[in-house]
Formats: structure tokens, sequence, C-alpha cells
């Protein structure tokens, strides 16, 4: 997609915009929130975790009015089947001809933004489901296939203290999305500030800033970031130290049972492009690398029982890769 100069300057111009419309609504969560902006910058999805009450539902569809981007949310239940997301096929009847056809009615997945909440309530089959849809950005059903709307961003929910009556995701899955975030309590400050704007009568305008076609546009954008040959070379030997069966750490060896894929280290060098770009740069730095390594690597390594006995997190172990790893002489 080719983009003037002037069309890039503008629309990046914007971006800090973005950040504050939704601010608007959304108190604090500074961090979250740049990373579900990062994920839709580079066209993938996220899996958001974090207790009930801290607005997820809400900062999503502030994000998607502030996008003018259409927000569909879906409840996911032990009952819900695929066809509850996908769509089905219904028989209508031509009253010019009286001749009757099967029609497709799009479910709830054909919108631009989806909040996929509580994703790990529903049984594999409906989560499989969507798969196809955040791999391929398409569904199939009846042998007929059918594109989706364009940007498409998923945005999945789960509760990481309730576990009865949940179907944890397959890593098959997991890996689908390009970020795990962690949402936490607030810090007292903002605490305050969310008890003071959300009991009163004031309410605050969502003014869209960007469209449709912006994001696609700046999704273009993202993959032309520069990164140099040295820091791709940093991020190979980074996820491939997190392999027990291949790296030379102890520390891997001792606390992790499987580690990161091919595609970790492209949703880190991707994400980081987009930190990049979001941060005004037009070429990626080390300090984005170092940013972007938790929410790519939290669902793509899994320790083992050992380290979950004596709370080594994943987090804990990226944090080691970082610190051990020796960095290129010249980051840029």
């Amino acid at each position: 997609m080719e983009i003037s100069e002037n069309n890039i300057k503008t629309i990046l111009a914007k971006l800090p915009g973005l950040k504050k419309e939704v601010q608007k609504v959304i108190v604090g969560q500074d961090q979250v929130l740049e990373e579900l902006i990062i994920t839709l910058m580079a066209g993938g999805h996220c899996l958001l975790e974090g207790v009930p009450g801290l607005a997820k539902t809400l900062m999503v569809k502030t994000l998607s009015q502030a996008l003018d981007l259409s927000f569909r949310r879906i409840q996911f239940t032990p009952d819900l089947m695929p066809t509850d997301i996908i769509g089905t096929e219904i028989l209508e009847e031509d009253h010019a001809t009286g001749k009757r056809f099967f029609k497709f009615n799009k479910g709830p997945l054909f919108a631009n933004i989806i909040l996929a909440d509580e994703i790990n309530r529903t049984p594999p089959k409906t989560q499989s489901a969507l798969l196809e849809a955040m791999q391929e950005f398409e569904v199939t059903y009846g042998g007929q296939t059918y594109p989706l709307d364009r940007p498409f961003f998923i945005l999945a929910t789960q509760n990481p203290i309730e576990q009865a009556g949940t179907y944890p995701l397959p890593e098959a899955q997991l890996d689908r999305f390009l970020l795990f975030v962690k949402i936490g309590y607030p810090n007292e400050q903002e605490e305050y500030g969310i008890l003071s704007s959300t009991t009163g009568s004031k309410t605050q305008t969502v003014e869209p800033v960007l469209t449709g076609e912006e994001i696609r546009q700046i999704q273009s954008l993202v993959r032309d970031v520069s990164i140099s040959d040295d820091l791709i070379n940093y991020v190979g030997k980074l996820i491939r130290t997190s392999r027990p069966d291949t790296t030379t750490s102890d520390y891997v060896k001792e606390w992790v049972r499987w580690g990161a894929g091919p595609r970790a280290g492209q949703a880190l060098i991707l994400t980081a492009k987009a930190r990049a770009l979001l941060k005004g740069r037009y070429a990626v730095i080390m300090e984005d690398l170092h940013t972007m390594a938790y929410p790519v690597l939290r669902h793509r390594i899994l320790v083992n029982f050992k380290a979950e006995a004596e709370n080594v997190s994943t987090d804990m172990v990226t944090a080691e890769l970082i610190r051990t790893i020796e960095r290129p002489k010249i980051s840029v």
C-alpha cells in the first residue's frame, strides 16, 4: 500500500490523540492501553488477563469509539456454539418466484473489534472456531468462505482467579495471540480518579481520531520500520536461548519446560516496530525489544512444575534472558 509522505505525517500525528481520547474515560492503565494500541497497529490480536472490575470491556469499547470502528462483545459461556459467533444459514423464500434458498446470516464475529469476554469459559470446539478468523481473517461455513471486515482485532479476556468450569486455551491457540497483556489494580492516585470520575453525573464524549482506512495504512507502515541486522540476530538468540533442549542457560534448563517458537521472534520484531512508530521513530531500538519481550513471551514460554511450585513466572524467565544474553555493541 503506497502512502504519500504527507499522509504518513498526518496519520502519525493523530496517534498521541488516540491515547488521549481513550484516557477521557479510562483512568490510568497507560501501559495496558499502549500495548493494546501496539497490537492493533501490528495487525494482531491480544489476550488480556485481569480480575473483574478493571474496566477491560470499557477500555476496548472506548478504543473502538476513538477509532470509529464497529465493536461487538461476545460473552463466552459453556453452552456457546461455533455458529453463535460465526453465523449460520437460514432458509428464506423469494416471494416473486416462490423459490426457497439458504442465506448466510453473519454472526457477531463480523465486526472490526471483537471483545471475546472470558474466552476460557467456552469449550474447545467453540474456541477453535476463532482460529481461522484470527489467522486467515476469514471464516468458512457450508463450503463457502466469507472475508472478515478489516481492520480486524480480537481482544480476548480471561479471569485468573476462577478456574472452576473453565477450559484453558491450548498452546496452539495461545500462540495466535500477538500479545498476552496482564492488567493489575490501579495505584492509589488512579483509584481516587476512578472513584471521582465515575460516580458523578458528568459524562465524557469520545471523538473518533482514526478511520479504518488510516489504521490499515498504519499497519502497512509498521512493516516498513527499520531494524538492524544486529538486532534481528539478537532476537533470534533470545528466542533460541528460551528453549531448554538447545539452550546453554542453566536457568532456562532448570525452570522451563517448553521454549518459544519462531512465531515469537516474528511477533517481537513486529511489535517492536509498532512501538517505535508509536514513539515517533522509524527505527527499532533495544528498548523496544526489551519492553515488548514480556507480553510477547508471556504465553509462549511454558515453565515446568518445579517453577510453578517455586513461583517462578514466565516474566522472571524473560527478565533473566534479557539480563544474560549479550547485546550487540551497536544497537540502533
